[in-house]
C-alpha cells in the first residue's frame, strides 16, 4: 500500500502516473531528479489556443495550465470552443492539459472544475484561501483550521476523482506567511490538498525558502518559478518587469532547487510572472514570450547542475 508521501508524489507527478498505480511510482523513483515544467497560458495574456500551443513544447514540456479572466482567458476559450474541439487541439499540437488555475471560483467552487480536468486527464487545479476581512493576526491559526474543515467535502471529491487542490500562498490572503503555511500543510493531510508555492510572495531569503519546502515534503504539489524582482503592481520598463523570472532578478535559485531535490519533489514547476496590466502577454510577439521562458528554464537547469555537481 502507497503511504501518504507517496501518493502525493503520484499526484504531483500527474494523472497518467497515479492511475499506473505503485509500480510505475517505484519506476518513477529510479529517475534522477528533474525539473518538470508546465506552461502557463497567462504569459501570453489572451492570446488565441490556436497561437500558443504551437509554443508549449517549445519550453521543455507538454503540459498547459489554462488561466482565465482577468490574467488572461484561454479557459474561457475553452468552454467557448467546446470540449471536443478543444480536445482536437490538444492532439493537433501534442500537447496535454495539465491543470487549470481558477482562483476565480475560489475554494470551494471546483468542484466541476475539478470533474473537467479529470476529463482531459489533469491532476491539479490551484485556487487561493480569502482571508476573513479584519483578521486578527492571533486567530489565523484558528482561521486557518475552519478553512481546512470547510475544505474536506471538495477534498472528497478531489479524492475519487484523483485530482489534487494546491492553494497558493497568495499575499493578502488567509495562506501566505511562511508560519501559516507550515500550520496549513499541518492540518492538511490528505495528498490531495497542499501547498502551491510562490516565492513571489513571500520574503526574498533563499535559505528560508529553502527551509520551507523542505517543510512541506509531500505537502507541496506545485511550485512557481516566480521572484518578487521589482513586483508586478505598476507599470516599469520590460527589463525591470522581467526581473519577476528566474535569471532575471537577483534570486538565487540554488538552495531552492537543491531543496526541491532534497525533498524528492516530483510535482510540476511553473516558470512565472505577472505583466502589467494585467491580460497582456509578457512580451508583444509569441516567440518572444517562448524566448523568455526557456531563458529562465536554462537558468534553472544550470542551477541544478550546480546542485549536482
Amino acid at each position: 500500500m502507497l503511504n501518504r508521501r507517496e501518493m502525493c508524489r503520484l499526484l504531483a507527478a500527474g494523472p497518467a502516473a497515479f492511475a499506473l498505480g505503485a509500480g510505475s511510482f517505484a519506476a518513477e523513483k529510479k529517475k534522477p531528479f528533474a525539473l518538470r515544467y508546465v506552461f502557463a497560458s497567462s504569459m501570453y495574456g489572451k492570446m488565441k489556443l490556436d497561437d500558443i500551443l504551437p509554443e508549449v513544447r517549445k519550453t521543455g514540456t507538454e503540459y498547459i495550465d489554462l488561466w482565465p479572466e482577468h490574467h488572461a482567458n484561454q479557459r474561457e476559450q475553452m468552454e467557448a470552443m467546446g470540449h471536443d474541439k478543444f480536445a482536437e487541439l490538444l492532439r493537433k499540437y501534442n500537447v496535454k492539459l495539465g491543470m487549470t488555475t481558477r482562483f476565480d471560483l475560489g475554494p470551494f467552487g471546483q468542484q466541476d472544475e475539478m470533474r473537467v480536468l479529470r476529463r482531459f486527464g489533469a491532476g491539479l487545479v490551484v485556487t487561493g484561501a480569502p482571508r476573513p476581512k479584519g483578521l486578527p493576526e492571533k486567530e489565523e491559526k484558528a482561521a486557518i483550521k475552519q478553512f481546512v474543515e470547510q475544505m474536506k467535502p471538495h477534498v472528497a471529491v478531489a479524492e475519487k476523482l484523483g485530482v489534487a487542490i494546491g492553494i497558493e500562498n497568495h499575499r493578502g490572503f488567509l495562506v501566505n506567511s511562511p508560519d501559516a503555511i507550515r500550520y496549513f500543510a499541518e492540518l492538511a493531510r490528505s495528498p490531495n490538498l497542499g501547498v502551491a508555492l510562490a516565492p513571489y510572495h513571500l520574503p526574498q531569503d533563499p535559505r528560508l525558502l529553502a527551509g520551507l519546502i523542505e517543510d512541506l515534503g509531500p505537502n507541496l504539489v506545485h511550485f512557481y518559478a516566480w521572484q518578487y524582482g521589482q513586483g508586478c503592481m505598476k507599470k516599469l520598463p520590460k527589463p525591470q518587469e522581467l526581473e519577476q523570472m528566474p535569471g532575471r532578478g537577483k534570486l538565487d535559485f540554488v538552495p531552492i532547487v537543491a531543496a526541491m531535490k532534497k525533498i524528492d519533489y516530483r510535482g510540476w514547476t511553473e516558470i512565472f510572472m505577472h505583466p502589467t496590466p494585467r491580460g497582456i502577454p509578457i512580451m508583444p510577439i509569441v516567440g518572444q514570450v517562448a524566448e523568455e521562458i526557456n531563458h529562465a528554464r536554462e537558468y534553472l537547469e544550470g542551477c541544478l547542475s550546480r546542485v549536482n555537481a
